[in-house]
């Protein structure tokens, strides 16, 4: 989710597409905090790890 969010901000940004960027953004931030919770060991929508 981390990634597809990095590739749609860059989409976004060379084409100047805001929407892309809008949703590429919450991807981002959203596969960031499940990348941090899932490394600090908590389980995340019943997984132990979060890949």
């Amino acid at each position: 989710m981390l990634l597809i969010g990095v590739i749609l901000l860059i989409i976004g940004f060379l084409t100047g597409v805001s929407i892309l960027w809008t949703i590429g953004l919450i991807l981002a931030v959203v596969g960031a905090v499940l990348w941090v919770m899932g490394s600090m060991g908590h389980a995340v929508a019943g997984r132990k790890h979060y890949y």
